[in-house]
């Protein structure tokens, strides 16, 4: 009677332990791909949401322009060139962060744009009026006292926010 070692070949001349040499590569060929896809999900997923935050901050910008614009320190060229520089600097960024969700994630691409708009018919009427107001020259005066409204920016950022997050 001859004994059969699970090293040896069965009927097909394949042997248990070639069967575990094909399988072990192949399992660890498999962890190494699942492990590539989950970082690479990983790192798109952390991109996105810094594209998301940059956008979100272009717009917050452009909201306190209407303070800053208040509160600048004298009524000159210089300053109101600096200014106006950096309220157009500002929509060039919304625009191209608008542009850079249309292509990347299209769903947040609209309720970008709706706080977009909304933010700057706020703002812009609000920067309109403290054009019109005189230089701050007193510390005290700094303190504006009653904030500019943001409702409907505030509500549209919170619409925006939650298609964000969705896409997250």
């Amino acid at each position: 009677m001859q004994v059969v070692s699970a090293a040896q070949t069965t009927d097909g001349g394949w042997t248990w332990a070639q069967t575990a040499g094909l399988i072990v590569p192949c399992i660890a060929l498999f962890g190494a791909f699942l492990t590539y896809a989950l970082n690479q999900r990983a790192v798109r997923r952390e991109r996105r949401g810094k594209t998301f935050a940059e956008a979100l901050t272009a717009v917050e910008e452009y909201l306190e322009m209407p303070y800053r614009i208040r509160r600048r320190p004298e009524s000159s060229p210089t300053v109101r060139q600096r200014l106006t520089d950096e309220v157009s600097g500002l929509l060039a960024r919304m625009a191209f962060h608008q542009a850079w969700l249309q292509i990347e994630t299209s769903t947040v691409a609209g309720p970008y744009a709706a706080l977009v708009a909304t933010a700057r018919a706020e703002a812009g009427a609000q920067m309109s009026l403290a054009w019109q107001e005189a230089p701050i020259t007193t510390d005290s005066g700094m303190n504006l006292g009653t904030p500019y409204p943001r409702d409907r920016s505030d509500a549209a950022r919170a619409a925006c926010i939650d298609v964000m997050r969705r896409q997250l």
